[in-house]
């Protein structure tokens, strides 16, 4: 496709190289709540342009005013936990919460390791060159979120493909969903089998300590949404995180030199969270009533979608927010988004994050770029940004 025939990009999702949008930047400084006429989720209409932290935080946390549900949205978004809204949604998250507690991530962490190991061993061999997303950034969430489910391994791939498919907003809707529908018919296979003969993994555990409680429906939509976020958010973190470490050998340094009880490594986590903001958007809301929103006036009905990456930068929550410092105190961020429907998985993503990371700086402390940063290809257009490919050397 030539620049001429891609598709328009919605100014929710407009990034410039790792940084929003310069719109984005200008509407969270001039206009912070602004009305716009725009396309999300393929669908044309007037919505709220929400810019800066503090009224993003109280958007996503206010759910008594803005619902998820959308009677327009209802047939494009599958009936999951992101979107609910009560009681449903607080039945379930209750429900799944254990499962992503402290203690249960712990237990996950030695496999993370030798999953991390094991790509890096790889890598080695085939070296000293590679393209990070395909050998590293993609199959280490993958196979973690996919090991989690009891997903086979040789299925794997398929739920990349429609991951890719489904969340690439260049491609017509009508693909789109036909992904989605593909990937739902297999996850529902799998759950009917986990309910036949529950195992040692997630489902099968919600199946043996929670039985009827947790429908077949609920349980589909669970592993959906676990298996699309739960890998191709932190592979594209994990990416661009690379690449702008790579770009800073300083802040790479400080950090391939951590120890593990390091608490620079946690922070500097939180950090390329922030500033790197990988899903643009939270799930637009509607207003169930007349309120307002920065002294806004907003009425009962209208759409408003909260845009993460420019609130992350905003100026008010300190100095130097354009810039990546991983030595900064952690600033309050909503990489995962706020409030009820903070992402269930943001544990096991940093535990992934904290992992990977310096392993890889530490195991290649040669790590470069191998070709000109202008030439790396990012994955505009998309409901989670990230890179094409990123090849390196070491």
């Amino acid at each position: 496709m030539s620049e001429q025939d891609a598709p328009p990009i919605s100014i929710f999702y407009r990034r410039d190289g790792l940084d929003p949008g310069p719109a984005l930047g200008e509407a969270q400084r001039e206009d912070p709540v602004r009305r716009v006429r725009d396309f999300w989720l393929h669908r044309t209409g007037e919505y709220w342009l929400v810019t800066r932290h503090a009224d993003v935080r109280r958007v996503l946390a206010d759910q008594e005013t803005f619902a998820m549900y959308d009677a327009q949205r209802a047939p494009i978004l599958p009936n999951e936990l992101l979107n609910m809204d009560p009681p449903e949604h607080t039945r379930l998250r209750r429900v799944l919460t254990p499962e992503f507690t402290g203690k249960r991530i712990r237990a996950l962490e030695p496999m993370i390791r030798a999953r991390t190991g094991e790509l890096i061993d790889a890598m080695e061999a085939r070296g000293p060159a590679a393209d990070l997303m395909a050998d590293f950034a993609l199959p280490l969430p993958l196979g973690v979120i996919c090991a989690l489910l009891g997903v086979p391994d040789p299925d794997q791939g398929e739920f990349h493909r429609w991951s890719r498919t489904t969340l690439d907003l260049g491609l017509p809707m009508e693909e789109r969903l036909a992904a989605g529908r593909e990937s739902h018919a297999y996850t529902a296979a799998l759950v009917a089998e986990k309910r036949r003969s529950p195992d040692d993994g997630m489902i099968g555990m919600l199946v043996r300590e929670h039985g009827d409680a947790v429908s077949d429906a609920e349980l589909v939509g669970v592993c959906e949404l676990l298996l699309l976020a739960g890998h191709v958010t932190v592979s594209n973190t994990i990416g661009l995180a690379v690449l702008a470490l790579l770009a800073r050998p300083e802040q790479a340094a400080r950090l391939r030199e951590a120890d593990e009880a390091d608490p620079v490594i946690d922070g500097a986590v939180e950090e390329l969270l922030r500033y790197l903001s990988v899903s643009s958007t939270a799930l637009a809301r509607t207003a169930r009533y007349d309120t307002e929103i920065g002294g806004v006036p907003i009425k009962a009905g209208d759409q408003v979608v909260c845009q993460l990456p420019v609130a992350n930068r905003d100026p008010e929550l300190g100095a130097g927010t354009d810039r990546l410092d991983i030595g900064r105190k952690p600033l309050s961020h909503l990489a995962f988004g706020h409030g009820p429907h903070h992402c269930l998985g943001a544990p096991l993503a940093r535990a992934e994050l904290r992992i990977a990371l310096p392993a890889l700086l530490r195991r290649l402390p040669g790590l470069a770029l191998a070709c000109p940063a202008e030439e790396v290809s990012y994955r505009v257009n998309n409901e989670v940004y990230g890179l094409h490919a990123l090849p390196v050397t070491w």
